[in-house]
């Protein structure tokens, strides 16, 4: 019989840090986006961050996977772990073809989209999804 294992409240995890990390991650881009507009340094910071956000991004595949097969935990950040590489490559992609016209505007989605699973990862007990109502 296999073991469910829960993660006491108020508890950072694996999981959460590797979220955060790619939310952090997004960040230092949109700012070294900015960057790019003023310096060339900006341009290096850039192609080095999107390194780290790449990696941030399999890291956070990683963590959901262990989260939910070993830990016991809910399978859904798998999906959205998985979901955020694939967005991560296709704005690779956007970024090496230069086209700015959606590698920016799919960064900020992307932002937004990392700062909402990082608070619902924070503010979730382990299966519960805090925007959904309950009866």
């Amino acid at each position: 019989m296999a073991t469910q294992t829960t993660t006491a409240p108020g508890r950072i995890t694996f999981l959460h840090v590797a979220i955060a990390l790619q939310t952090l991650a997004l960040l230092f881009q949109a700012g070294t986006a900015g960057m790019l507009l003023s310096s060339s340094l900006g341009a290096t910071l850039h192609d080095v961050g999107s390194r780290v956000m790449y990696g941030a991004s399999m890291l956070y595949v990683v963590a959901a996977i262990l989260a939910w097969r070993p830990g016991g935990g809910p399978p859904r950040p798998i999906l959205y772990s998985s979901g955020f590489l694939v967005l991560a490559s296709v704005q690779v992609v956007l970024g090496i073809a230069h086209i700015p016209s959606l590698h920016v505007p799919l960064g900020v989605l992307m932002f937004a989209l990392s700062v909402l699973a990082l608070g619902q990862a924070l503010t979730s007990a382990p299966g519960v999804n805090p925007l959904r109502r309950t009866p």
